[in-house]
């Protein structure tokens, strides 16, 4: 029988930012419509169609957050009381509750991201850097973090942003065949086009 901690280090962990004040958007995203759901609710069961397990960071909205996901099989909720201090203050706050091995990131805000694109990630771990999915010559999300980078977040300076690390490690280029990993939900122009796209009865990828 594997020890517990040998299965820990094989668990599918993905590390979601739900933080934010959404100040683009005018109206907080990520619990807006989409489809029979909302935004956070697709992003979140997409992420889960894969991994085994996500920490989702909430800061603004936090309280309603907890309520709606508390006891959700697979949803381990952590709250950032800095979130004002930026997207990294979040990160550090969902690294603090992962378990040891290779890890996602991910915003909340995404909820176009297949379990496909995760799986695509998954299977290049050997590159041992960081990795990050690419459409068209565009880089996008999530992105794959392999476990030392745990540490490498948690010791960086409060002002450090994920990107600089990411370039510092190093980092492989993923083709993957959907634009969606572009496609955040910044503004109510965003919003309304991936809306009326995602959900007309002739769409497809």
């Amino acid at each position: 029988m594997r020890n517990h901690g040998a299965q820990k280090q094989k668990q599918k962990q993905c590390l979601m930012l739900a933080a934010g004040l959404s100040s683009r958007m005018g109206a907080w995203k990520m619990l807006l419509p989409w489809g029979a759901a909302t935004v956070l609710d697709s992003a979140l069961e997409n992420a889960l169609s894969f991994c085994d397990r996500v920490v989702l960071v909430t800061g603004y909205q936090g309280v309603r957050l907890h309520q709606r996901y508390a006891g959700h099989v697979g949803i381990a909720l952590c709250h950032n009381p800095h979130y004002l201090q930026g997207m990294f203050s979040s990160i550090r706050c969902g690294a603090k509750q992962l378990v040891p091995g290779d890890f996602f990131v991910v915003p909340g805000d995404m909820p176009l991201l297949s379990g496909d694109i995760y799986a695509a990630l998954w299977q290049h771990r050997d590159h041992n850097c960081c990795l990050v999915p690419e459409y068209a010559g565009g880089r996008g999300h999530p992105v794959l973090l392999p476990a030392d980078m745990r540490e490498v977040i948690l010791q960086a300076q409060a002002d450090a942003n994920l990107k600089a690390l990411v370039n510092a490690r190093g980092r492989y280029a993923v083709p993957v065949a959907t634009p969606a990993i572009h496609w955040d939900l910044d503004t109510p122009e965003q919003y309304e086009k991936r809306l009326r796209a995602s959900f007309k009865p002739d769409h497809t990828f």
